[in-house]
């Protein structure tokens, strides 16, 4: 599943060919996302000008002067820019096409992204009111953090995935920061102290940091939108290692389930 690292990287991706374009024409191929896409759609974007192209945990949002198109990836979407006329593959639904000559176009295998459209509010959105603090922001902090963890008696890696509390740190790099933090995934989270709440939330931030730079972790079901993939997944320590050697001290990287999410550790180094 594409995670914040590979939204931003998408985000930066349609940037230079997208902003500031006006919508000629937009067709639809396949309307059942995991919510159908608006019937209206193409007759609501056509004419407008996307004026800007903003990231709110995992969903990307067009803006207009009319209002926002929301673009969510799902679990195997992604975005490509390409002239506009590029014949279609199978799985590409949706395809934007701009006056300047270029469209965007959505494809998605297992189809559960999501394309909306909303004259709202953004902050006031259904999908987007309730969500936590972006983690690279100063409002994700190590006192926050350490006051949401000790209201709660859950795992540490179950509460880094609660997009209430944090959101857009995702599988991946949830077992990564834990792993460079040295704290097990499954850890309650009241028993963190202050201390450990901040060198967690460092490592949450430096990590992504580190992704984003090098354009998102590398999956199976994702690329960038100028068809090139991220290099991160070069450097992971746990994700995906079960049975490897830990880097650090040689023991066998161990693999749980966590709320039907995979959970990677050294149980030497993490604890």
């Amino acid at each position: 599943m594409p995670e914040l690292p590979e939204v931003e990287t998408t985000r930066k991706g349609i940037t230079p060919k997208v902003l500031n374009q006006t919508v000629q024409k937009v067709i639809i191929r396949q309307h059942q996302l995991r919510w159908e896409i608006p019937t209206s759609l193409p007759e609501t974007l056509a004419g407008l000008v996307i004026n800007k192209i903003s990231r709110r945990a995992k969903y990307l949002l067009l803006k207009t002067n009319k209002g926002h198109l929301i673009i969510h990836l799902g679990m195997s979407g992604n975005l490509k820019i390409l002239p506009r006329d590029t014949p279609p593959q199978k799985h590409d639904h949706v395809d934007i096409e701009f006056d300047n000559g270029w469209l965007l176009r959505y494809h998605d295998p297992r189809r559960f992204g999501a394309m909306l459209w909303t004259e709202e509010p953004i902050k006031t959105f259904k999908l987007l009111r309730h969500l936590g603090p972006e983690p690279l922001t100063d409002e994700f902090s190590a006192d926050y953090f350490h006051r949401q963890c000790l209201k709660r008696k859950v795992s540490i890696k179950v509460l880094l995935m609660d997009n209430k509390c944090v959101v857009g740190v995702g599988n991946i790099y949830a077992n990564e920061s834990l792993s460079k933090s040295q704290i097990l995934p499954t850890r309650i989270a009241n028993s963190l102290s202050l201390q450990e709440a901040e060198n967690l939330v460092k490592n949450i931030k430096v990590i992504l940091e580190k992704a984003i730079e090098q354009g998102g972790t590398t999956l199976k079901d994702f690329s960038a939108p100028d068809g090139k993939p991220g290099y991160f997944v070069q450097q992971l320590a746990v994700y995906g290692r079960a049975g490897q050697d830990c880097g650090a001290c040689g023991t066998p990287i161990q693999k749980i389930i966590q709320a039907q999410r995979a959970s990677y550790y050294c149980s030497t180094c993490q604890n």
